[in-house]
């Protein structure tokens, strides 16, 4: 095999990632040891003076898109670094909520391909020291950087943040992390640090994530304990000690990320008041998050991937789409749990539309449908069976899209291309 030409700092973002997808042997290479070196040597492990670190099995996005909203409100310029995208490569960087352009990116890719000399780094590391040095380059004030997987052992932890979170703690990446909730509570507590604020807004969690935070001396918050909130007749409100917020309005976003993002920016001690928070609250929006793409047929997308985060969905559901027929589209990645993950939207589904992904993760429309009632259509891809159930659907019909990153991103898109 030949190797492909260094792409230069002026080459197109599409020739830098594949050239960065064809450089390194393995997709996901958990290990800190070659990117703690590139990112020392490349002055990458603060790139603002605050860093917040977030990790958790849902609710990453959601947390950081609340945080990044409160604060850009309270007049910070603000860099938050996400995975995986939808449709471009662009939004796993946003500043000041808006997506980071190619030529940056690709200035950035050239900055750490100068500085790895012969250390391999995978994708995702790579795209994450290039996130950092935009970051640095841009001299964002805060920084809200979203874990890849994991947490001890992700590219993200090279970093010295100043607040560490865990939104939520359940049973996901069988293939990477196992599936005994102690390992993966002591997994994602990894990213919290010796006298810094550690956050765990996953309510009763695996009783590792606490003893890890006791052992390394973190100042430990957890939910139910240090901070809690509910529902009132006007909102919602938010409690830690004494310090009390009250008649919050209900984001659009799940209220527990909310809260946990108020926990995290309270513990930061930057400068935020009241209207800052609501604000935020009523601003904060995440693609791919019971987003609304249609009326009449009511259209939504959300990448629900797992059991935790399809019983969430479920409830929200019965909650807005009461006695409407369902039609649910949907398409996931193998080494998710499929069969728990059905399990958890079938109570709403009227109809199945099961469609198979492409690439080495993907599952077929056939292994979903072992866990779907008999007699179901096959589709190749999302969009055939969006297609499809956009033509099976009456005006007050709700088609709901679900399973994974990929199956929304790829009907997004072809929304998109068609509806310009």
């Amino acid at each position: 095999m030949t190797q492909n030409p260094i792409p230069q700092a002026t080459s197109s973002l599409e020739m830098w990632l594949d050239y960065l997808a064809n450089i390194h042997s393995s997709a996901i290479d958990l290990g800190l040891d070659r990117v703690q070196a590139v990112a020392n040597k490349a002055n990458l492990t603060k790139p603002a003076p605050t860093v917040i670190t977030v990790a958790g099995t849902n609710g990453k996005g959601s947390t950081c898109a609340l945080m990044e909203a409160i604060l850009l409100d309270a007049g910070y310029s603000v860099g938050v670094y996400s995975s995986p995208h939808l449709i471009r490569y662009n939004e796993r960087v946003r500043i000041n909520g808006v997506d980071v352009v190619d030529a940056k990116h690709c200035e950035a890719f050239d900055y750490v391909e100068k500085q790895r000399g012969d250390v391999s780094l995978s994708l995702f590391e790579f795209g994450t020291l290039a996130a950092l040095r935009i970051f640095q380059v841009e001299k964002v004030d805060v920084v809200l950087l979203e874990v890849g997987l994991g947490g001890r052992l992700d590219a993200t932890n090279v970093v010295d943040h100043d607040v560490s979170v865990i939104t939520s703690l359940a049973i996901d990446h069988v293939d990477w992390l196992g599936d005994d909730i102690n390992v993966i509570g002591f997994e994602k507590a990894g990213i919290y640090r010796s006298g810094k604020p550690a956050i765990c807004g996953q309510p009763t969690p695996p009783a590792t994530v606490a003893a890890h935070a006791d052992d390394i001396g973190s100042e430990f918050f957890q939910v139910g304990i240090q901070y809690d909130y509910q529902l009132t007749d006007n909102g919602w409100k938010w409690s830690s000690g004494a310090f009390e917020l009250e008649d919050l309005p209900i984001p659009s976003l799940p209220l527990q990320n909310a809260a946990t993002a108020l926990m995290a920016l309270g513990a930061s001690e930057l400068q935020i008041t009241d209207i800052n928070i609501v604000n935020g609250l009523n601003n904060a929006r995440l693609a791919g998050r019971m987003q609304v793409l249609h009326h009449e047929p009511e259209i939504v997308l959300d990448v629900a991937h797992n059991p935790h985060s399809a019983e969430y969905l479920v409830e929200r559901v019965k909650q807005q789409y009461l006695g409407k027929n369902i039609h649910i589209v949907v398409a996931m990645l193998h080494d998710k749990d499929i069969k728990a993950t059905i399990e958890a939207l079938t109570p709403v589904a009227t109809q199945w539309y099961p469609a198979s992904l492409t690439g080495p993760r993907a599952a077929t429309a056939d292994e979903l449908c072992q866990y779907l009632p008999d007699g179901q259509v096959h589709f190749e891809n999302p969009v055939d069976a969006f297609e499809s159930a956009r033509s099976h659907a009456k005006a007050g019909d709700v088609i709901l899209v679900v399973g994974s990153f990929h199956t929304v991103g790829e009907v997004l898109e072809h929304w998109q291309s068609n509806n310009k």
